[in-house]
């Protein structure tokens, strides 16, 4: 058994000089002084030092595989490293099965880790890299030799056991540093971006076996990712985070059908949300959406979520997925945009379009379009399910349903 908890756990680094001169140049800012161009930071400054994490609170159930998952630089592998024990925790709470584990040491916690870059011993074969954490734990031949030839079968190494990491392919490699941390068979098992070093097809093959090998094991799994896709296949659970801060946590379907802010909205999903500026506007007593000369009457159950909050008319930023607009060739009150690119990819087409002066991307089936729209310049009318649009407030960013 191997539950987790984090609660209100934070992470600041001592300001470097550079830093310090940053925080000094926004306080004569705010007394109004002249100053140079400010270099940006996305994380927070204080007088501790940089946020790299703040205020972060889950609560990880036995077996549970949660994903955390956002751009370079935004707190994951950070809290995946004070998990570990390999960071040390600024405030707040780590405890396993309850237990407080601030102060334990990596070696006590009874965790593995598989690295981005393998991290495995070159002049050992793949049979003594296996070994190296039996042997430090002073475990008997016999029972060794169990667990390594497991861990083999497992991850479908076993005729490389006699190779050294040289002689091995980037996925070969992958399931060595996999086979040496579940060879230990750890309550929790920890991985940060073990992917990303590994082609797509081989991507592609590693999160499948990823998925199989959560079948054979007791262990609660965090997986750190940037990778949308693998946080939408892999994962029980998403925490999306950005600059340090926990954007949403919920399941795939979950932050993909109900995104709480902007940022999630255009994180998750490939290709991204289209944005389009908007009215949230009420019409014989409904809500409705105004893009452009069309409007779209929103659906029962996103009447209910914003009446629930008495949500005033107002101008909005309006989120359509590509795959939930459609086209329609009648005149009347559709919207219009410009093709600039369309991008065939077998059965669907990628129509890149320009909608008033905005990116836009339309997924459309190739059987339901005629030649004239898939060229360049090409005019296209469509319009987009009452289920299918999210109205987030320009000013905050956050989803108006759930405000």
């Amino acid at each position: 058994m191997a539950t987790l908890s984090l609660r209100h756990v934070q992470k600041i680094y001592p300001m470097r000089d550079e830093d310090k001169a940053e925080k000094k140049k926004s306080k004569r800012k705010k007394k109004g002084e002249e100053e140079e161009p400010a270099k940006p930071y996305n994380l927070k400054i204080t007088d501790e030092g940089v946020v790299a994490v703040d205020d972060f609170n889950l609560e990880i159930a036995d077996k549970e595989f949660i994903v955390i998952v956002g751009p370079s630089g935004c707190g994951k592998s950070t809290t995946m490293r004070m998990v570990a024990g390999l960071e040390d925790i600024t405030r707040g709470e780590l405890r396993v099965d309850g237990q407080l584990m601030n102060d334990v040491e990596p070696k006590d916690r009874d965790m593995a880790m598989v690295f981005q870059n393998y991290a495995l011993y070159p002049h050992m074969t793949v049979r003594q890299n296996l070994e190296f954490p039996l042997e430090l734990r002073h475990v008997p031949k016999d029972e060794m030799d169990k667990k390594v030839a497991w861990a083999a079968e497992v991850l479908g190494i076993t005729p490389y056991l006699d190779r050294r990491p040289k002689a091995l392919s980037g996925g070969q490699r992958q399931r060595v540093a996999i086979g040496r941390a579940i060879v230990r068979d750890p309550k929790v098992l920890l991985m940060d971006e073990p992917l990303s070093n590994l082609d797509a097809k081989l991507r592609n093959q590693m999160r499948a076996e990823i998925i199989k090998l959560r079948k054979s094991l007791n262990a609660t799994f965090i997986y750190v990712t940037h990778d949308q896709t693998e946080a939408m296949t892999l994962g029980d659970r998403i925490v999306i985070m950005r600059d340090g801060d926990v954007q949403q946590i919920g399941t795939p379907q979950e932050v993909f059908d109900h995104p709480g802010n902007l940022f999630v909205a255009g994180f998750i999903g490939m290709p991204q949300m289209n944005l389009f500026d908007g009215e949230l506007i009420q019409k014989d007593g409904k809500y409705a959406v105004r893009v452009g000369s069309a409007e779209v009457v929103l659906s029962e159950e996103k009447q209910k979520n914003l009446a629930e909050r008495n949500t005033a008319p107002q101008k909005v930023i309006v989120g359509v997925r590509p795959e939930h607009i459609t086209l329609d060739e009648k005149d009347g009150a559709m919207i219009e945009g410009v093709v600039d690119v369309p991008e065939l990819m077998g059965s669907f087409v990628h129509l890149h379009m320009n909608v008033a002066g905005k990116d836009c991307i339309i997924i459309v089936p190739t059987l339901d379009l005629d030649a004239s729209t898939m060229t360049a310049g090409a005019t296209v009318r469509f319009t987009f399910a009452p289920n299918a649009v999210h109205v987030f407030d320009p000013e905050t960013e956050k989803n108006l349903e759930w405000v």
